[in-house]
């Protein structure tokens, strides 16, 4: 493979780093609403169209797969490290995408099509949450686009000076 056709610039994996990363941040992302919305705030559980054992039951396996997500991640990151070849800036930027996506996908797909739970319940409106969540699941999108995008510019720019 030429070095034009490599992601690796410097030691660097652009790529892999965003998607490892990008599994991270999905995971932490998940871990957060776990823990604050489901355990702490008791505000919902992951399917609340059922009994209260089968809403344990539901949070439990989703709390089981975020492990899973995060375990893999750091071993992954740790993988991406030990050969130098994690990019900060571009992990970041996967890190933003990957919370990012969890938000919105929970939000849209979660809460409105699939109606397996709504971020609250017993208020009057659930519209300011409805906008609160996915409008910070879109900021953390439109950041880790941007992040990714200007660390994918300087490998590219990298690479070009380095022929």
């Amino acid at each position: 493979m030429s070095q034009t056709q490599n992601p690796r610039v410097h030691g660097v994996d652009h790529r892999r780093s965003v998607w490892v990363a990008g599994l991270l941040g999905f995971a932490i992302m998940a871990a957060v609403d776990q823990i604050v919305f489901h355990q702490i705030l008791a505000w919902h559980h992951f399917y609340d169209r059922g009994t209260s054992d089968i809403a344990l039951l539901s949070d439990g396996l989703l709390h089981s797969a975020e492990l899973i997500m995060l375990v893999a991640g750091i071993f992954l990151i740790a993988d991406l490290s030990r050969r130098q070849a994690l990019g900060m800036a571009s992990a970041w930027g996967g890190f933003c995408l990957g919370a990012g996506t969890f938000q919105l996908f929970d939000g849209i797909v979660n809460h409105k099509v699939l109606r397996l739970h709504q971020i609250r319940y017993d208020v009057e409106s659930i519209l300011p949450y409805d906008l609160a969540w996915n409008l910070f699941g879109a900021a953390l999108l439109i950041i880790g686009v941007i992040i990714t995008w200007r660390a994918g510019q300087r490998v590219r720019q990298a690479r070009e000076h380095s022929l």
